[in-house]
């Protein structure tokens, strides 16, 4: 039995790669600016991580013959140090409750408004849902304080139920679910878009074969839509894996007080402080807690990407 034989691959000469550059050239000058942009704002500035290893003070020169280097010393001093375990507890308790409780409702938001036949309905949700994300922070934590307050819309409801205003903001054990509800409550109607716009480009006639076999919406939901928007889905849990550590600081700097710093205070908020508060303004050790955050969230990605990649077949890299 004969077999054909396979043919080689032909090495593209030099000549044939300057013909497909020449071909290309108005993609690749559309490619430049986007490149430079990502290495000076991306990739340049990681050289200032240097910092962590020195004891630096603005103006002086990252590798001048005066850089005092101390090594590890910065590292060593936040994990042997009084607020550790407080920071990275709060830190990764308050992202795993955003992750379990805000994660799934926009995937829900949308096969929900997915099933809506009424366009002008459709689109009202769609913009209502929308509009929390553009409130500026500071104008969503003002409206929290003013809601909050003893005297506030919330605690009058509360009291026209037969229960008793308090100061919410100063209670610890309520921060958790202040800073739950927020977060869900300002980005679900944006993070929906992407999963919207997934499902509205899955095959129509899927759903019509579906139909003629007799499924219902819930059963052309679980087996249609879902199975076509899990790609999404795995790489949207890649990405807020990757961000475990990071918490809403801009939040929690603009809401908490020192009577909650037991429960609110995370990382993010205690690098703006030794920035700002500190005696000496201790950059280096600040820039070492910065870095020690962006390698646990990078190291996350990479094993979430590796398990997604496994389960799913669908991962960033």
């Amino acid at each position: 039995m004969s077999t054909a034989a396979v043919p080689k691959k032909k090495k593209m000469t030099k000549q044939r790669k300057l013909m497909l550059l020449r071909d290309n050239v108005e993609l690749y000058s559309l490619f430049i600016p986007a490149f430079i942009v990502i290495v000076l704002y991306c990739y340049a500035p990681l050289f200032g991580y240097v910092i962590a290893f020195q004891d630096y003070m603005p103006g002086a020169s990252f590798l001048g013959p005066d850089t005092k280097w101390v090594g590890f010393k910065h590292f060593i001093d936040f994990y042997q140090g009084p607020f550790f375990s407080r920071l990275m507890g709060n830190t990764i308790r308050l992202s795993v409750e955003n992750l379990v409780f805000g994660f799934w409702v926009p995937i829900v938001f949308a096969l929900l408004l997915n099933e809506v036949n009424v366009m002008g309905y459709k689109k009202f949700v769609q913009t209502a849902s929308y509009l929390p994300y553009f409130i500026s922070m500071v104008v969503m934590c003002g409206m929290l304080i003013s809601f909050l307050n003893p005297n506030g819309l919330i605690n009058k409801a509360i009291v026209a139920m037969g229960g008793t205003a308090q100061t919410w903001r100063n209670k610890p054990e309520a921060f958790d679910t202040i800073y739950v509800l927020s977060n869900i409550w300002k980005s679900f109607g944006f993070n929906s878009i992407l999963y919207i716009s997934v499902i509205t480009s899955i095959d129509t006639s899927m759903y019509e074969s579906a139909r003629l076999d007799g499924a219902n919406r819930f059963q052309q939901a679980i087996h249609i839509t879902i199975p076509s928007i899990i790609p999404t889905i795995a790489i949207m849990l890649i990405m807020a894996v990757g961000s475990l550590l990071n918490a809403n600081t801009d939040f929690i700097l603009l809401f908490y007080v020192s009577a909650t710093y037991s429960k609110a205070d995370v990382i993010g908020t205690y690098i703006y402080r030794q920035l700002t508060q500190a005696a000496g303004k201790s950059f280096g050790f600040s820039t070492a807690v910065g870095l020690i955050q962006s390698l646990i969230n990078f190291a996350l990605v990479v094993i979430t990407n590796a398990i997604s990649d496994k389960l799913t077949g669908a991962g960033l890299f």
